[in-house]
């Protein structure tokens, strides 16, 4: 590790791989990768479509689990858990932001941004003051009772960015956060997570756009399921 925030383990993919048993048979998308991802950590996954890049996101996000090896979450090995061990512990340790927001479209921003945190059992006057606290945080306090069919593309992903924080996760994970906006809101966007990473969130984005990768201080280039280049800046 070259810089002193990395002291700190989060998660550790020790020797892990995904096989899929297809018809024509079977399909390797992670090839035994090992990787460790540390507090404080900012981290982009490149690589061409088909390379394993969202089959490893959803298993280091504890959504999918490797059909080898061992997956390690604050030391704890994650792949001996139960369906709903799991479930907590990515409820309650783990955001996820993805290209296509899944926002619920009958529920406002705010209600969006409180319902991991009903999920999680947080008493109603905190969840209140939680949310607040996001949406003034993405910049939205002022569309808090707004719908997302009534937000634009940008605003509806810092609503899910507010989501993925509400129950304060130590790794906030995003599948291509920025590739159905335009050039401005997708910097918006990627300035707003290089926030949230710098106030202390470990953060792993996948990502086809070389900028936003660029903003990452460690690049990992996946190719056939393995890590094939590693580079810090």
């Amino acid at each position: 590790m070259t810089n002193a925030v990395y002291h700190d383990t989060v998660l550790f993919a020790d020797r892990v791989s995904r096989v899929f048993q297809m018809p024509a048979g079977p399909v390797v998308a992670v090839r035994d990768l090992t990787l460790t991802i540390t507090q404080g950590e900012h981290a982009a996954i490149r690589g061409p479509s088909g390379c394993g890049k969202s089959t490893l996101l959803h298993m280091l996000g504890c959504v999918d689990t490797p059909t080898s090896g061992r997956l390690l979450f604050d030391g704890h090995d994650v792949t001996t858990l139960g369906d709903r061990a799991r479930s907590l512990l990515r409820l309650r340790q783990i955001g996820f932001v993805f290209q296509r927001f899944f926002l619920l479209p009958m529920l406002t921003a705010a209600e969006n941004v409180e319902l991991p945190q009903a999920e999680a059992g947080v008493p109603k006057a905190e969840r209140a003051r939680r949310t607040f606290e996001l949406l003034d945080y993405v910049g939205l306090a002022p569309r808090a009772g707004h719908r997302p069919s009534q937000l634009s593309g940008g605003e509806m992903q810092r609503v899910a960015i507010a989501r993925a924080l509400a129950n304060r996760p130590r790794l906030l994970l995003a599948d291509e956060p920025t590739g159905e906006l335009d050039q401005t809101t997708g910097e918006q966007v990627a300035a707003l997570l290089d926030r949230v990473n710098a106030d202390g969130t470990a953060l792993v984005i996948v990502t086809h756009d070389p900028a936003l990768a660029g903003r990452a201080r460690r690049i990992l280039t996946m190719r056939d399921g393995r890590i094939e280049h590693e580079a810090t800046q």
